[in-house]
């Protein structure tokens, strides 16, 4: 909430990765809420939480769509980082206000239509046959169709654009350097991207890993809900909290730098006309 409020009420929202962080601040929202609303489910009846019900397709979809969103987001800036950095050796294709917006318009029709399914029918309320063990009513053939391609575009995509950009600024760096020129801006750049690369993997790899093998395991289970409780379902609830903790680190790797903020946070606090003359002296 803070990322949006800083967001809307600065000019910053002018530029287009601005708009992809704004969103991903919306779907990390998104996400913690619909993981609140199966918390509460689990407090009053644990039970449909581990059995499945009608009233656990809608948050589940929800929590689905969110997550979803939010891999999309993060794919998206890694995209629009590269052709920032690439803008001036290869392209001149520059990325504008409106592709941001029609990208983030996409990613939430496409998280909406993959999250949504199993409110449109897809679902194993009915059908036990293939029913998932750790989040019914879903079907497990389901959450192989949803996991296995957006967990490859989530490491796959911002491994190849992050590795590109660090190669495109040493490239620049040893270019300045062979023309006696200084480089600290390009060293300083490059190793600042990667470490914010590495902190984008590890923060994939703890948060969306347990969830991936979670789901294999579900589709290579055969056994009931009985047979595995109460260890499996501890396991999916630690996944599901760090799912959760992942929308807390979002902020702070791709948008609140805490000076950045405080100084953001007092310009906001200096907008009344009763401060101005204050915050100005």
């Amino acid at each position: 909430c803070t990322v949006i409020v800083t967001r809307l009420a600065t000019r910053d929202l002018h530029k287009p990765i601005s708009i992809l962080f704004c969103n991903l601040a919306v779907s990390d929202l998104f996400t913690s809420f619909s993981g609140f609303w199966i918390s509460m489910l689990f407090i009053t009846d644990p039970d449909i939480t581990v059995f499945g019900s009608w009233d656990m397709l809608a948050p589940y979809a929800l929590f689905t769509t969110s997550i979803l969103s939010t891999i999309y987001n993060l794919v998206s800036i890694g995209i629009e980082r590269y052709l920032a950095v690439a803008r001036s050796m290869r392209t001149r294709f520059r990325v504008a206000r409106s592709h941001s917006i029609a990208v983030v318009f996409v990613s939430w029709v496409l998280a909406f239509f993959l999250g949504c399914l199993p409110l449109l029918g897809w679902n194993c309320l009915q059908a036990g046959r293939s029913v998932s063990v750790l989040y019914s009513p879903f079907c497990v053939d389901y959450l192989v169709f949803i996991t296995l391609p957006n967990v490859v575009l989530a490491f796959l995509v911002p491994l190849f654009t992050y590795l590109r950009i660090i190669l495109i600024l040493r490239k620049r760096k040893l270019r300045m350097q062979a023309c006696g020129q200084a480089t600290g801006t390009y060293k300083s750049a490059e190793t600042q991207v990667a470490r914010t690369s590495i902190s984008i993997w590890l923060l994939a790899l703890v948060s969306y890993a347990p969830f991936f093998a979670g789901v294999i395991f579900d589709a290579a289970n055969r056994r009931c809900h009985a047979d595995l409780y109460p260890g499996v379902y501890i396991f999916r609830n630690c996944t599901a909290m760090l799912i959760t903790i992942t929308c807390l680190g979002n902020p702070l790797l791709y948008t609140l730098k805490l000076r950045e903020l405080g100084a953001k946070l007092k310009a906001l606090r200096c907008l009344s006309p009763g401060r101005l003359r204050a915050c100005t002296i």
